[in-house]
């Protein structure tokens, strides 16, 4: 897949010089989406479709209600209610006929775990999971990140002046920095590819090495002896960490803008 380029909001990231310049491009689309949905979007027709198909995650309900556009949020999930109720309908049908199956199974068949329905259940509750998992908030953010990550791979094969930012950037979280990794391998070849990968997890060690001295020295801290002990980079160091670790999630906003 090939993504439209866009530089300026890739190189705005690179400029908050924070431990990863996609997950504070991440949090402006989700908060810019958040309001999205809740404005003049929650009318478009094709809008509307697609979030009575998949509708929100719990996190993401959590921000929608946030807003405290409770007539906006409302009308999106009374439709979007109402198509799950028609789907989950014969779902439910046949998880009534498994269970009728099982029950009209001989005891003993039962006992050796060879009572018939199971696969129906099993497959009614994998249904159901599934339907309780999708989010368009999380599919749009994730195409949103996706072509950031993209454009990044771009800069650093096009841009001298990239490549130098990013090896001398704290790099990028570890989740994004799988994802980096294997578009990497499609998109770039050769020595640009050794040098990629030679420069991301460069960044990344020296930045991991750091935030273990720093939380180290955060500790610290807690031990009355050390109450006069500078301190220096350790404040903030278990957010820093936790965010570096499984992408933003804990502190100040990775994009203050």
């Amino acid at each position: 897949m090939r993504y439209h380029i866009d530089t300026i909001p890739v190189w705005d990231a690179m400029k908050l010089e924070g431990e990863c310049p996609l997950c504070a491009l991440r949090r402006r689309n989700e908060l810019i989406d958040v309001d999205r949905f809740l404005g003049a979007s929650v009318m478009e027709p094709d809008t509307r479709i697609q979030v009575n198909a998949k509708g929100f995650c719990a996190h993401h309900q959590v921000l929608l209600y946030a807003q405290k556009n409770r007539l906006g949020h409302a009308l999106m999930m009374h439709t979007h209610l109402k198509e799950t109720m028609g789907r989950l309908h014969p779902i439910l049908e046949a998880a009534k006929a498994g269970a009728d199956k099982n029950a009209a199974t001989p005891a003993f068949k039962r006992l050796l775990g060879k009572g018939e329905g199971k696969d129906d259940l099993a497959g009614a509750a994998k249904s159901i999971r599934e339907m309780s998992q999708t989010c368009i908030l999380c599919d749009t953010i994730e195409e949103h990140t996706r072509r950031y990550a993209y454009t990044m791979l771009h800069l650093y094969k096009t841009d001298d002046s990239f490549r130098r930012a990013l090896a001398d950037s704290k790099g990028v979280c570890l989740p994004d920095m799988a994802m980096l990794l294997e578009m990497a391998q499609e998109e770039l070849s050769g020595e640009t590819l050794k040098s990629f990968v030679n420069d991301l997890s460069a960044a990344v060690e020296r930045s991991l090495t750091k935030m273990e001295k720093d939380l180290e020295g955060f500790t610290l801290k807690f031990d009355y002896r050390n109450a006069d002990k500078p301190w220096g980079d350790s404040r903030g160091s278990l957010e820093r960490t936790v965010n570096k670790l499984q992408g933003w999630c804990l502190g100040e906003e990775p994009n203050p803008k």
